[in-house]
Protein backbone atom coordinates (compact mmCIF):
# COMPACT_ATOMS: atom_id res chain seq x y z
CA UNK A 1 0.00 0.00 0.00
CA UNK A 2 1.09 3.59 -0.52
CA UNK A 3 0.48 4.11 3.21
CA UNK A 4 3.11 1.51 4.19
CA UNK A 5 6.26 2.53 6.02
CA UNK A 6 9.72 1.17 6.74
CA UNK A 7 12.16 2.05 9.49
CA UNK A 8 14.81 4.63 8.58
CA UNK A 9 16.44 5.82 11.84
CA UNK A 10 16.03 5.21 15.57
CA UNK A 11 17.36 6.50 18.88
CA UNK A 12 16.96 5.13 22.40
CA UNK A 13 17.09 7.24 25.58
CA UNK A 14 16.91 6.27 29.25
CA UNK A 15 15.23 8.74 31.60
CA UNK A 16 15.58 7.99 35.36
CA UNK A 17 12.74 8.66 37.79
CA UNK A 18 12.83 8.27 41.56
CA UNK A 19 9.57 7.50 43.35
CA UNK A 20 8.55 9.93 46.10
CA UNK A 21 7.23 6.97 48.13
CA UNK A 22 7.90 3.24 47.61
CA UNK A 23 5.41 1.23 45.57
CA UNK A 24 4.80 -2.23 47.01
CA UNK A 25 3.08 -4.93 44.98
CA UNK A 26 3.14 -8.58 45.97
CA UNK A 27 6.63 -9.44 47.17
CA UNK A 28 8.31 -6.61 45.21
CA UNK A 29 8.98 -2.98 46.09
CA UNK A 30 9.78 -0.28 43.53
CA UNK A 31 11.72 2.86 44.52
CA UNK A 32 13.05 3.99 41.13
CA UNK A 33 12.55 3.30 37.46
CA UNK A 34 14.25 4.09 34.16
CA UNK A 35 11.94 4.93 31.29
CA UNK A 36 12.95 3.88 27.79
CA UNK A 37 12.09 6.63 25.32
CA UNK A 38 12.40 5.86 21.61
CA UNK A 39 12.47 8.12 18.58
CA UNK A 40 11.85 6.36 15.27
CA UNK A 41 12.04 7.87 11.80
CA UNK A 42 10.07 6.10 9.09
CA UNK A 43 9.82 6.53 5.34
CA UNK A 44 7.04 5.72 2.87
CA UNK A 45 7.27 4.69 -0.80
CA UNK A 46 7.23 8.31 -2.02
CA UNK A 47 10.23 9.21 0.15
CA UNK A 48 8.31 11.15 2.81
CA UNK A 49 9.95 10.91 6.26
CA UNK A 50 8.25 11.34 9.64
CA UNK A 51 9.23 10.89 13.29
CA UNK A 52 7.36 8.97 15.97
CA UNK A 53 7.85 8.68 19.74
CA UNK A 54 7.27 5.90 22.23
CA UNK A 55 8.01 5.42 25.90
CA UNK A 56 7.74 2.70 28.55
CA UNK A 57 8.89 2.44 32.18
CA UNK A 58 11.29 -0.51 32.49
CA UNK A 59 9.77 -1.62 35.79
CA UNK A 60 12.09 -4.49 36.72
CA UNK A 61 10.18 -5.68 39.82
CA UNK A 62 6.97 -6.00 37.83
CA UNK A 63 8.31 -7.54 34.61
CA UNK A 64 10.89 -9.73 36.30
CA UNK A 65 10.15 -10.80 39.91
CA UNK A 66 13.34 -12.62 40.95
CA UNK A 67 15.95 -13.33 43.57
CA UNK A 68 18.37 -11.29 41.45
CA UNK A 69 19.16 -7.84 42.82
CA UNK A 70 17.41 -4.84 41.30
CA UNK A 71 20.51 -3.41 39.57
CA UNK A 72 21.22 -6.67 37.75
CA UNK A 73 17.69 -6.77 36.40
CA UNK A 74 17.56 -3.06 35.59
CA UNK A 75 20.85 -3.21 33.69
CA UNK A 76 19.73 -6.31 31.79
CA UNK A 77 16.51 -4.58 30.68
CA UNK A 78 18.44 -1.58 29.44
CA UNK A 79 21.01 -3.72 27.66
CA UNK A 80 18.25 -5.74 25.99
CA UNK A 81 16.59 -2.53 24.83
CA UNK A 82 19.89 -1.52 23.22
CA UNK A 83 20.09 -4.91 21.46
CA UNK A 84 16.58 -4.40 20.08
CA UNK A 85 17.63 -1.05 18.65
CA UNK A 86 20.68 -2.64 17.01
CA UNK A 87 18.52 -5.38 15.51
CA UNK A 88 16.03 -2.90 14.05
CA UNK A 89 18.77 -1.32 11.94
CA UNK A 90 18.75 -4.37 9.70
CA UNK A 91 15.04 -5.20 9.95
CA UNK A 92 13.67 -4.69 6.45
CA UNK A 93 9.94 -5.26 6.93
CA UNK A 94 7.50 -2.67 5.61
CA UNK A 95 3.78 -2.16 6.07
CA UNK A 96 1.56 -0.74 8.79
CA UNK A 97 3.30 -0.22 12.16
CA UNK A 98 1.06 -3.00 13.49
CA UNK A 99 2.41 -5.38 10.84
CA UNK A 100 6.06 -4.39 11.29
CA UNK A 101 5.87 -4.85 15.05
CA UNK A 102 4.04 -8.16 14.84
CA UNK A 103 6.67 -9.43 12.42
CA UNK A 104 9.53 -8.32 14.68
CA UNK A 105 7.97 -9.98 17.73
CA UNK A 106 7.37 -13.20 15.77
CA UNK A 107 10.73 -13.38 13.99
CA UNK A 108 13.30 -11.57 16.12
CA UNK A 109 12.35 -11.02 19.76
CA UNK A 110 12.73 -14.57 21.07
CA UNK A 111 16.03 -15.01 19.22
CA UNK A 112 17.36 -11.83 20.81
CA UNK A 113 16.09 -13.01 24.18
CA UNK A 114 17.89 -16.34 23.87
CA UNK A 115 21.15 -14.52 23.14
CA UNK A 116 20.60 -12.23 26.13
CA UNK A 117 19.84 -15.17 28.41
CA UNK A 118 23.18 -16.79 27.62
CA UNK A 119 24.81 -13.86 29.45
CA UNK A 120 22.50 -13.79 32.48
CA UNK A 121 22.37 -15.88 35.69
CA UNK A 122 18.59 -16.16 35.19
CA UNK A 123 16.60 -15.94 31.97
CA UNK A 124 14.97 -12.69 30.95
CA UNK A 125 11.20 -13.42 30.97
CA UNK A 126 9.19 -13.06 27.77
CA UNK A 127 7.12 -10.38 29.53
CA UNK A 128 10.29 -8.37 30.13
CA UNK A 129 11.30 -8.72 26.47
CA UNK A 130 7.90 -7.42 25.37
CA UNK A 131 8.16 -4.44 27.71
CA UNK A 132 11.59 -3.55 26.30
CA UNK A 133 10.26 -3.68 22.74
CA UNK A 134 7.05 -1.78 23.54
CA UNK A 135 8.65 1.68 23.36
CA UNK A 136 9.80 0.91 19.79
CA UNK A 137 6.38 -0.50 18.93
CA UNK A 138 4.55 2.57 20.25
CA UNK A 139 6.94 4.90 18.39
CA UNK A 140 6.22 3.05 15.13
CA UNK A 141 2.46 3.46 15.61
CA UNK A 142 2.92 7.17 16.30
CA UNK A 143 5.12 7.61 13.22
CA UNK A 144 2.66 5.69 11.05
CA UNK A 145 -0.20 7.98 12.02
CA UNK A 146 1.92 11.08 11.50
CA UNK A 147 3.26 10.11 8.08
CA UNK A 148 -0.32 9.44 6.95
CA UNK A 149 -1.62 12.57 8.72
CA UNK A 150 -4.25 10.71 10.74
CA UNK A 151 -4.95 9.69 14.34
CA UNK A 152 -3.41 6.25 14.58
CA UNK A 153 -6.51 4.65 16.14
CA UNK A 154 -8.33 5.46 12.89
CA UNK A 155 -5.91 3.31 10.86
CA UNK A 156 -6.72 -0.17 12.19
CA UNK A 157 -8.96 -1.06 9.26
CA UNK A 158 -8.91 -2.41 5.70
CA UNK A 159 -7.91 0.96 4.23
CA UNK A 160 -4.52 0.83 5.97
CA UNK A 161 -3.87 -2.77 7.05
CA UNK A 162 -2.75 -5.30 4.46
CA UNK A 163 -4.25 -8.35 6.19
CA UNK A 164 -7.35 -9.03 8.26
CA UNK A 165 -7.38 -10.54 11.76
CA UNK A 166 -7.68 -14.12 10.48
CA UNK A 167 -3.99 -13.83 9.55
CA UNK A 168 -3.14 -13.41 13.25
CA UNK A 169 -5.90 -15.00 15.37
CA UNK A 170 -7.79 -18.26 15.73
CA UNK A 171 -10.76 -19.02 17.93
CA UNK A 172 -11.99 -21.40 20.61
CA UNK A 173 -15.67 -21.14 19.67
CA UNK A 174 -15.56 -21.07 15.85
CA UNK A 175 -15.60 -17.28 15.71
CA UNK A 176 -14.55 -16.28 12.20
CA UNK A 177 -12.03 -13.42 12.09
CA UNK A 178 -12.09 -13.33 8.28
CA UNK A 179 -12.83 -9.83 7.03
CA UNK A 180 -12.50 -8.45 10.54
CA UNK A 181 -10.03 -5.72 11.56
CA UNK A 182 -9.19 -4.22 14.96
CA UNK A 183 -11.43 -1.24 14.20
CA UNK A 184 -14.43 -3.61 14.36
CA UNK A 185 -13.73 -4.12 18.08
CA UNK A 186 -12.88 -0.52 19.00
CA UNK A 187 -15.17 2.24 20.25
CA UNK A 188 -15.48 5.97 19.69
CA UNK A 189 -13.25 7.63 22.26
CA UNK A 190 -14.81 9.84 24.96
CA UNK A 191 -12.96 12.99 26.04
CA UNK A 192 -13.06 12.04 29.73
CA UNK A 193 -12.44 8.78 31.61
CA UNK A 194 -13.11 7.70 35.22
CA UNK A 195 -9.73 7.11 36.87
CA UNK A 196 -8.56 4.39 39.27
CA UNK A 197 -6.17 5.19 42.11
CA UNK A 198 -3.64 2.56 43.17
CA UNK A 199 -3.41 1.77 46.89
CA UNK A 200 0.02 0.16 47.26
CA UNK A 201 0.85 -2.31 50.01
CA UNK A 202 2.89 0.33 51.87
CA UNK A 203 0.49 3.25 51.32
CA UNK A 204 -0.93 4.99 54.38
CA UNK A 205 -4.70 4.93 54.72
CA UNK A 206 -5.23 7.77 57.19
CA UNK A 207 -3.38 9.99 59.66
CA UNK A 208 -3.31 7.28 62.33
CA UNK A 209 -0.66 5.45 60.27
CA UNK A 210 1.75 8.36 59.99
CA UNK A 211 5.24 7.79 61.38
CA UNK A 212 6.75 11.23 60.82
CA UNK A 213 8.94 9.91 57.99
CA UNK A 214 6.51 10.82 55.20
CA UNK A 215 7.62 13.18 52.41
CA UNK A 216 6.71 16.83 52.92
CA UNK A 217 6.53 17.85 49.25
CA UNK A 218 3.08 19.34 48.93
CA UNK A 219 1.44 16.16 47.62
CA UNK A 220 -1.02 13.96 49.55
CA UNK A 221 0.42 11.23 51.73
CA UNK A 222 -2.60 9.26 52.97
CA UNK A 223 -5.35 7.62 50.94
CA UNK A 224 -7.85 9.87 52.73
CA UNK A 225 -5.99 12.94 51.44
CA UNK A 226 -5.83 11.59 47.88
CA UNK A 227 -9.58 10.92 47.85
CA UNK A 228 -10.27 14.44 49.10
CA UNK A 229 -7.94 16.17 46.63
CA UNK A 230 -8.70 14.19 43.47
CA UNK A 231 -12.37 13.36 44.06
CA UNK A 232 -11.59 9.67 43.61
CA UNK A 233 -14.39 7.18 42.99
CA UNK A 234 -12.40 4.04 42.08
CA UNK A 235 -9.63 2.38 44.15
CA UNK A 236 -7.36 -0.55 43.24
CA UNK A 237 -6.00 -2.36 46.32
CA UNK A 238 -2.64 -4.13 46.13
CA UNK A 239 -2.56 -7.26 48.34
CA UNK A 240 0.08 -9.74 49.48
CA UNK A 241 -1.50 -13.00 48.34
CA UNK A 242 0.33 -15.00 51.02
CA UNK A 243 -1.31 -13.62 54.18
CA UNK A 244 -5.08 -14.01 54.05
CA UNK A 245 -5.73 -12.23 57.34
CA UNK A 246 -3.69 -9.18 56.26
CA UNK A 247 -5.34 -9.12 52.83
CA UNK A 248 -8.85 -9.34 54.28
CA UNK A 249 -8.20 -6.66 56.89
CA UNK A 250 -6.67 -4.40 54.22
CA UNK A 251 -9.74 -4.69 52.01
CA UNK A 252 -12.09 -4.01 54.91
CA UNK A 253 -10.18 -0.99 56.20
CA UNK A 254 -10.02 0.59 52.76
CA UNK A 255 -13.60 -0.43 52.06
CA UNK A 256 -14.92 1.26 55.19
CA UNK A 257 -13.06 4.48 54.36
CA UNK A 258 -14.44 4.24 50.82
CA UNK A 259 -17.99 4.05 52.10
CA UNK A 260 -17.42 7.11 54.28
CA UNK A 261 -15.92 9.06 51.37
CA UNK A 262 -18.52 7.99 48.75
CA UNK A 263 -16.00 5.98 46.70
CA UNK A 264 -18.03 3.80 44.35
CA UNK A 265 -15.80 0.94 43.18
CA UNK A 266 -12.94 -1.25 44.44
CA UNK A 267 -10.73 -3.87 42.84
CA UNK A 268 -8.11 -6.16 44.36
CA UNK A 269 -4.75 -7.09 42.82
CA UNK A 270 -2.80 -10.02 44.26
CA UNK A 271 0.11 -9.68 41.76
CA UNK A 272 0.65 -13.36 40.97
CA UNK A 273 1.36 -14.55 44.52
CA UNK A 274 -1.54 -17.00 45.02
CA UNK A 275 -1.28 -20.67 44.03
CA UNK A 276 -4.62 -22.05 45.26
CA UNK A 277 -7.99 -20.61 44.14
CA UNK A 278 -9.40 -21.43 47.58
CA UNK A 279 -7.29 -18.59 49.00
CA UNK A 280 -9.19 -16.06 46.88
CA UNK A 281 -12.54 -17.84 47.25
CA UNK A 282 -12.32 -17.78 51.05
CA UNK A 283 -11.55 -14.04 51.16
CA UNK A 284 -14.41 -13.27 48.78
CA UNK A 285 -16.87 -15.47 50.69
CA UNK A 286 -15.90 -13.90 54.01
CA UNK A 287 -16.41 -10.43 52.53
CA UNK A 288 -19.78 -11.47 51.10
CA UNK A 289 -20.96 -12.81 54.45
CA UNK A 290 -19.51 -10.22 56.85
CA UNK A 291 -19.07 -7.05 54.74
CA UNK A 292 -21.70 -7.30 52.00
CA UNK A 293 -21.55 -3.62 51.06
CA UNK A 294 -17.79 -3.80 50.50
CA UNK A 295 -18.24 -7.06 48.60
CA UNK A 296 -20.77 -5.35 46.38
CA UNK A 297 -18.33 -2.53 45.65
CA UNK A 298 -15.71 -5.02 44.45
CA UNK A 299 -15.93 -4.76 40.66
CA UNK A 300 -13.38 -7.44 39.76
CA UNK A 301 -10.33 -9.37 40.97
CA UNK A 302 -6.99 -9.04 39.20
CA UNK A 303 -4.24 -11.64 38.62
CA UNK A 304 -4.03 -13.67 41.83
CA UNK A 305 -2.14 -16.54 40.20
CA UNK A 306 1.41 -16.98 38.81
CA UNK A 307 2.09 -15.01 35.65
CA UNK A 308 3.78 -17.99 33.95
CA UNK A 309 0.45 -19.38 32.82
CA UNK A 310 1.78 -22.21 30.67
CA UNK A 311 3.63 -23.75 33.62
CA UNK A 312 0.85 -22.95 36.12
CA UNK A 313 -2.36 -24.05 34.42
CA UNK A 314 -4.66 -23.57 37.40
CA UNK A 315 -8.40 -23.89 36.84
CA UNK A 316 -9.94 -20.75 38.27
CA UNK A 317 -13.64 -21.19 37.53
CA UNK A 318 -14.55 -21.00 41.24
CA UNK A 319 -13.02 -17.51 41.48
CA UNK A 320 -14.53 -16.18 38.26
CA UNK A 321 -17.95 -17.48 39.32
CA UNK A 322 -17.77 -15.15 42.34
CA UNK A 323 -16.32 -12.02 40.71
CA UNK A 324 -14.97 -11.19 37.24
CA UNK A 325 -11.38 -12.47 37.17
CA UNK A 326 -8.90 -10.51 35.07
CA UNK A 327 -5.61 -11.70 33.62
CA UNK A 328 -2.81 -9.12 33.75
CA UNK A 329 0.79 -10.36 33.94
CA UNK A 330 -0.36 -13.69 32.44
CA UNK A 331 -1.84 -12.04 29.35
CA UNK A 332 1.44 -11.68 27.44
CA UNK A 333 -0.39 -11.94 24.12
CA UNK A 334 -3.61 -13.30 22.65
CA UNK A 335 -2.43 -16.93 22.81
CA UNK A 336 -2.14 -16.61 26.59
CA UNK A 337 -5.57 -14.97 26.71
CA UNK A 338 -6.90 -17.99 24.81
CA UNK A 339 -5.30 -20.36 27.32
CA UNK A 340 -6.58 -18.30 30.26
CA UNK A 341 -10.09 -18.35 28.85
CA UNK A 342 -9.98 -22.17 28.75
CA UNK A 343 -8.93 -22.21 32.43
CA UNK A 344 -11.81 -20.01 33.57
CA UNK A 345 -10.55 -16.43 33.37
CA UNK A 346 -13.28 -14.13 32.07
CA UNK A 347 -11.52 -10.76 31.87
CA UNK A 348 -8.29 -9.31 30.45
CA UNK A 349 -6.23 -6.35 31.67
CA UNK A 350 -4.51 -4.82 28.65
CA UNK A 351 -1.27 -2.84 28.89
CA UNK A 352 0.51 -0.81 26.23
CA UNK A 353 3.80 -1.83 27.87
CA UNK A 354 3.31 -5.32 26.38
CA UNK A 355 3.19 -3.53 23.00
CA UNK A 356 0.18 -1.74 21.57
CA UNK A 357 0.23 -4.28 18.74
CA UNK A 358 -0.17 -7.16 21.16
CA UNK A 359 -2.79 -5.29 23.19
CA UNK A 360 -4.91 -4.76 20.08
CA UNK A 361 -4.78 -8.46 19.19
CA UNK A 362 -5.65 -9.48 22.76
CA UNK A 363 -8.49 -6.95 22.77
CA UNK A 364 -9.97 -8.38 19.57
CA UNK A 365 -9.69 -12.01 20.68
CA UNK A 366 -11.14 -11.25 24.13
CA UNK A 367 -14.11 -9.26 22.82
CA UNK A 368 -14.88 -11.91 20.21
CA UNK A 369 -15.11 -14.46 23.03
CA UNK A 370 -17.20 -12.34 25.40
CA UNK A 371 -14.42 -11.45 27.84
CA UNK A 372 -14.49 -8.14 29.69
CA UNK A 373 -11.63 -5.64 29.40
CA UNK A 374 -9.76 -3.23 31.55
CA UNK A 375 -6.52 -1.35 30.83
CA UNK A 376 -3.95 -1.22 33.62
CA UNK A 377 -1.16 1.21 34.35
CA UNK A 378 2.56 0.59 34.76
CA UNK A 379 2.89 3.85 36.70
CA UNK A 380 3.17 5.61 33.35
CA UNK A 381 4.78 9.07 33.39
CA UNK A 382 5.63 11.51 30.61
CA UNK A 383 4.79 10.34 27.07
CA UNK A 384 3.99 6.80 28.27
CA UNK A 385 0.72 8.08 29.70
CA UNK A 386 -0.79 9.14 26.38
CA UNK A 387 -1.01 5.86 24.34
CA UNK A 388 -2.11 4.22 27.59
CA UNK A 389 -5.17 6.44 28.04
CA UNK A 390 -5.96 6.40 24.32
CA UNK A 391 -6.08 2.59 24.35
CA UNK A 392 -8.51 2.79 27.27
CA UNK A 393 -10.64 5.36 25.48
CA UNK A 394 -11.00 3.15 22.39
CA UNK A 395 -11.16 -0.25 24.14
CA UNK A 396 -14.45 0.03 26.02
CA UNK A 397 -13.35 -1.09 29.48
CA UNK A 398 -15.38 -2.29 32.44
CA UNK A 399 -14.70 1.06 34.11
CA UNK A 400 -12.30 3.81 33.11
CA UNK A 401 -8.52 3.77 33.43
CA UNK A 402 -5.90 3.15 36.08
CA UNK A 403 -3.41 6.02 36.35
CA UNK A 404 -0.95 6.39 39.21
CA UNK A 405 2.14 8.17 37.86
CA UNK A 406 0.91 11.33 39.59
CA UNK A 407 1.00 9.48 42.93
CA UNK A 408 4.54 8.17 42.75
CA UNK A 409 6.56 10.65 40.64
CA UNK A 410 4.41 13.68 39.77
CA UNK A 411 7.40 15.99 39.24
CA UNK A 412 8.73 13.80 36.42
CA UNK A 413 5.81 14.71 34.15
CA UNK A 414 5.72 18.46 34.79
CA UNK A 415 6.67 19.46 31.20
CA UNK A 416 3.88 17.25 29.83
CA UNK A 417 1.44 18.50 32.48
CA UNK A 418 1.90 22.07 31.28
CA UNK A 419 0.44 21.10 27.90
CA UNK A 420 -1.95 18.31 28.98
CA UNK A 421 -3.08 19.14 32.54
CA UNK A 422 -6.07 16.81 32.41
CA UNK A 423 -3.86 13.79 31.72
CA UNK A 424 -1.33 14.30 34.50
CA UNK A 425 -3.60 15.33 37.34
CA UNK A 426 -6.88 13.76 38.40
CA UNK A 427 -9.79 16.02 39.26
CA UNK A 428 -13.33 14.97 40.24
CA UNK A 429 -12.27 11.37 39.70
CA UNK A 430 -11.54 11.74 35.98
CA UNK A 431 -8.80 12.20 33.40
CA UNK A 432 -9.42 14.63 30.54
CA UNK A 433 -8.09 13.83 27.05
CA UNK A 434 -9.32 16.96 25.30
CA UNK A 435 -5.86 18.52 24.80
CA UNK A 436 -4.68 15.64 22.59
CA UNK A 437 -4.80 16.61 18.94
CA UNK A 438 -3.11 15.94 15.65
CA UNK A 439 -1.90 12.79 13.87
CA UNK A 440 -0.35 9.76 15.55
CA UNK A 441 -1.07 9.85 19.27
CA UNK A 442 -1.53 13.61 19.34
CA UNK A 443 1.36 14.06 21.78
CA UNK A 444 2.24 17.53 20.42
CA UNK A 445 5.87 16.76 21.35
CA UNK A 446 7.19 19.94 19.77
CA UNK A 447 5.20 21.94 22.31
CA UNK A 448 6.64 20.09 25.34
CA UNK A 449 9.76 21.62 26.87
CA UNK A 450 11.80 18.58 27.82
CA UNK A 451 15.57 18.17 27.55
CA UNK A 452 16.58 14.60 26.79
CA UNK A 453 19.85 12.97 27.86
CA UNK A 454 22.29 11.76 25.23
CA UNK A 455 20.94 8.66 23.49
CA UNK A 456 22.13 5.30 24.78
CA UNK A 457 22.26 4.21 21.13
CA UNK A 458 21.09 5.56 17.79
CA UNK A 459 21.31 4.57 14.16
CA UNK A 460 20.60 5.76 10.67
CA UNK A 461 20.35 3.32 7.80
CA UNK A 462 23.02 5.41 6.06
CA UNK A 463 25.40 5.45 9.03
CA UNK A 464 26.86 3.19 11.69
CA UNK A 465 25.41 2.61 15.13
CA UNK A 466 26.45 5.16 17.74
Amino acid sequence: MSTDIKIKDAALYFIPAELRVPLRFGSQTLTEVHCARVQVKVENSSGKVETGWGETPLSAPWVWPSYLDYKTRKDALQEFSVEICKSLKNFEESGHAFEISHSFISKELDTLNQLANSKLPEGLPHLAALVCFSAFDIALHDAYGKINNIEVFKTYNSKYLNKDLSHYLDSLNKYDFSGKFPEDFLEEAPSQLPVWHLVGGLDLIDDSERTGQEPDDGYPVTLNEWINRDGLKCLKIKLKGNNAEWDYDRIVKIGKLSIQKSVEWLTTDFNCTVTDPKYVDDILDKLRDTEPQIYGMLLYVEQPFPYDLKNNQIHVHSCSARKPLFMDESAHDWTYVKLGYSLGWNGVALKTCKTLTGALLSLCWAKAHGMTLTVQDLTNPMLAQIPHVLLVAHAGTIKGVESNGMQFYPEVSKPELELHPGLYQRRNGILDLSTLSGPGFGYRVDEISRDLPAPAISFSRENALT
